[in-house]
């Protein structure tokens, strides 16, 4: 099936013959839809803290956060490129010797609100400032010759070349005296909750082709932003591992070739990243999308949530680690291993199998134990009010297991009546906002990849060079990256989701001093 070139490709690759024909299996197999047995609502899946409670969680963090290790992680390795997809499809479509831009934007709702709140938009001074070196007389011009030149200054590979940026490192926020990356808000936003001993660790996942912007970043922000918090920032970067890319297949299962008669290899989306998180040493990880980020002020209040979610992953991690112990100890009673079980299914939403009660007493305490010592993660779960986006759901797998899991809407089978019907009654989705305990009661770190799930690969179908292929997707760092860790789903508010997927959610208030 492969030539010795094909062979040495896929070595240098890091990959292996046996992994690029599993990866050839699963697409040629197809996915496997997720088995929804319920949406996981409030009272079932999901907990929500009143005032009182959530004030008890946040302190409950604050005075063990210096016996810690905290890191928070940040996917941050995506492109920009689609967040102007509107704009380019303008320099596409309009013609200023020909159209008029009242016109278009009647026709554009998304250009119009665009060229609405321009003024307000983070880059709006500098895009002038550019066009000022070369366009003295831009004020004189017509309106549309005016759009076309702002948009192409921001777009430009010899302009400012936005759309090449990641979106960590796009001008996001307008202060008084100076604008914003996102980046530099993470940076900010770290010393509100993830820090511990007057340091905040930060890990970014970026791509090798950014390194070098993201590290010009730092520089520049890292000695003010440390003189300004007085904090110590100890900031670091990794790359996607060229050896989790995956093949792509043509729609008719042959091997897609390049025009040189290469095999073509694709980047297998975000849950490669279980990889990066596994490198890393600490007890607690919080992990935030790149563009989830608020200005400063409104943050404070957000980041209370962060520390809620933490105080809650500590407090049920202590008995967690007690009841490991316990389980441990030959001399435990039978009373008390049933108090173990009662935390197993009401706590951490493990779901018995029903031969557990024909169990002997040396089988219930291996069987508890096993369900206990995994790494653990509270995920805050925001109402659903339209936004796109992977929800909580209780999943039955292969095994006839049931769990609470992040299930993406590609993983569902919405043309079945019976799922599409608990996809209906779902309240709440998944805004990425997460903190993670990846060690063992004993202060051993878990080997994360021991717990994915990796039948929840995603099976997407592209176009490249003009053909139809199918591409595989890792199990989503969220999804089936973390299918077999313990969960624990609290309702947060809508308040503290901002991402920003297109360039017009910079004009929304969350992004606006």
């Amino acid at each position: 099936m492969f030539t010795e070139q094909d062979i040495k490709q896929i070595e240098n690759h890091g990959l292996t013959i046996d992994k690029v024909n599993a990866q050839i299996s699963l697409i040629k197999k197809g996915m496997t839809y997720s088995n929804l047995v319920d949406a996981a609502t409030i009272g079932n899946g999901i907990l929500r803290k009143d005032k009182q409670q959530q004030q008890d969680c946040m302190d409950f963090f604050d005075a063990k956060r210096d016996q810690l290790s905290i890191v928070k992680f940040v996917p941050a390795s995506g492109a920009a490129t689609r967040m102007f997809k509107f704009l380019f499809q303008f320099l596409n479509e309009f013609d200023e010797n020909k159209d008029s831009i009242e016109s278009y934007t009647e026709k554009n709702k998304l250009f119009k609100e665009f060229l609405d709140g321009l003024e307000k938009l983070p880059f709006y001074d500098i895009v002038l400032a550019k066009i000022q070196e070369t366009v003295p007389n831009f004020d004189s011009l017509s309106l549309a010759e005016q759009s076309v030149l702002i948009v192409k200054t921001l777009l430009n590979a010899n302009q400012l070349n936005y759309s090449f940026y990641p979106k960590g490192l796009l001008p996001f926020h307008k202060y008084k005296d100076h604008v914003s990356t996102a980046f530099r808000e993470h940076l900010l936003e770290a010393t509100m909750y993830a820090t511990s001993n007057n340091t905040a660790n930060l890990h970014f996942t970026i791509s090798e082709a950014h390194e070098e912007l993201f590290n010009n970043e730092l520089k520049q922000v890292k000695d003010q932003l440390e003189k300004e918090k007085n904090i110590n920032y100890n900031v670091s970067f990794s790359f996607q591992n060229k050896s989790t890319d995956t093949i792509a297949i043509t729609a008719t299962d042959e091997l897609f070739r390049t025009d040189e008669s290469k095999l073509s290899f694709r980047p297998s989306g975000h849950g490669a990243l279980i990889e990066n998180l596994n490198k890393l040493d600490y007890d607690l990880v919080f992990i935030k999308n790149i563009d989830n980020i608020v200005v400063y002020d409104q943050n404070i209040e957000i980041s209370d949530y962060k520390k809620m979610l933490a105080g809650i992953l500590l407090q049920i991690q202590r008995n967690v680690f007690k009841y490991l112990h316990c389980l441990e100890n030959d001399e435990i009673s039978e009373d008390e291993v049933n108090n173990i079980e009662l935390f197993v299914i009401n706590r951490i939403n493990v779901d018995i199998r029903q031969a557990y009660q024909d169990y002997t007493l040396e089988e219930k305490r291996t069987y508890l134990h096993n369900k206990l010592n995994r790494p653990l993660r509270v995920c805050g779960m925001v109402k659903n009010e339209g936004e796109p986006g992977g929800g909580p759901f209780w999943v039955k797998d292969a095994k006839g297991s049931i769990s609470l899991q992040i299930v993406e809407f590609a993983q569902i089978d919405i043309e079945n009546q019976s799922q599409k019907e608990i996809v209906d009654i779902a309240t709440h989705f998944n805004p990425t906002d997460l903190v993670c305990g990846i060690k063992n009661y004993k202060g051993e770190k878990f080997d994360l990849s021991k717990y994915v799930d990796p039948d929840a690969a995603f099976i997407t179908m592209k176009s490249q060079n003009g053909v139809d292929i199918k591409a595989l997707e890792l199990p989503g760092l969220w999804n089936g990256s973390m299918a077999y860790w313990n969960s624990i789903f609290v309702e947060i508010p809508v308040s503290t989701f901002n991402p920003v997927k297109t360039v017009n959610d910079l004009l929304k208030p969350a992004h606006q001093v």
